[in-house]
């Protein structure tokens, strides 16, 4: 493919997000999981949350994190979607590996100076995440095991989020607005919990595909539907030690975990397909949305 017109590259990255980032998708989960965690560590300091131009800010700089990370896989998954994916817009030149370099560059310079406006602490904070996520690449071009092993991948690879749970939660403790306890590492583990479900939900079924890096592959589709569920019932059992306090009503969020338990007995009883998406995208959504309603309801 020849050089690409500078002028032209504004829409074609225009086209990729459209495509391969889905706002509906990343947006609103970048938006609901900031909301979340940030209401949920104010309300535990006892303090009523409202959003402010900092939490706009934070949600701004995780869903551009993302957009970087999704530019990111586009190109260090390319041997792989060559075979399985020929579609991918890197694939057939849609787009350039240079242009999504500069698409990675523009957002971590308005990440920054969004940033810049809020502390040091959040520019180091949100650049780690991104550096972490540049790491990625070379460790799984170095290393066959971490790239054809989904367990080990994902292990290698899911810091990334904790690392960009850590910005929201940290540059929130940076600015004063919560105070930095035990309770931030429960409110980190159950947001932990309630991206790995659906992530293990995405990649259990009863059926691999030659080439397919399912997690039912490795593990059995019962063994790999156990730890969905039970990672719904960690979301869970975090959320009792964390509002307990606050008695029934602080624990409204919970009733949400009837999501993954429906999506549980319709996998077992399908004996094919995969798990309800439905139910583990509805889990992730209403749980981050009930955290968040939570916070700014309750006194």
């Amino acid at each position: 493919m020849g050089t690409v017109p500078v002028s032209r590259v504004p829409a074609r990255l225009a086209r990729f997000v459209l495509r391969m980032f889905r706002p509906q998708v990343y947006v609103t989960y970048g938006l609901l999981w900031t909301l979340a965690l940030e209401s949920s560590a104010v309300s535990l300091t006892g303090t009523p949350w409202r959003p402010s131009g900092a939490t706009w800010v934070r949600v701004a700089s995780v869903v551009l994190a993302l957009l970087f990370l999704r530019m990111l896989d586009e190109q260090k998954d390319l041997g792989y979607d060559r075979v399985h994916h020929p579609d991918r817009p890197l694939v057939t030149g849609a787009i350039t590996t240079a242009e999504l370099r500069a698409g990675m560059a523009a957002s971590t310079a308005v990440v920054t100076g969004l940033n810049a406006a809020l502390s040091p602490a959040a520019v180091l904070l949100v650049l780690a995440a991104l550096g972490y996520g540049l790491l990625l690449a070379p460790v799984e071009g170095l290393s066959a095991a971490v790239r054809e092993r989904p367990l080990l991948g994902l292990a290698v690879a899911y810091p990334v989020q904790v690392l960009l749970g850590c910005y929201v939660y940290g540059s929130a403790a940076a600015a004063g607005t919560v105070t930095a306890d035990w309770r931030g590492a429960v409110l980190l583990a159950l947001c932990a919990c309630v991206f790995l479900h659906f992530e293990f939900a995405r990649k259990t079924a009863w059926e691999t595909r030659p080439g397919e890096r399912l997690y039912s592959a490795v593990l059995g589709p019962r063994r790999s539907a156990a730890v969905t569920a039970a990672l719904a019932a960690g979301a869970v059992v975090c959320q009792i030690v964390l509002f307990l306090p606050d008695g029934p009503a602080g624990l409204l969020p919970c009733l949400t975990a009837a999501l993954p338990a429906w999506g549980l007995r319709r996998f077992l009883t399908a004996r094919s397909g995969g798990w309800p998406m439905p139910a583990a995208a509805g889990f992730v959504a209403g749980t981050h949305l009930a955290l968040t309603v939570r916070a700014a309801v309750l006194p």
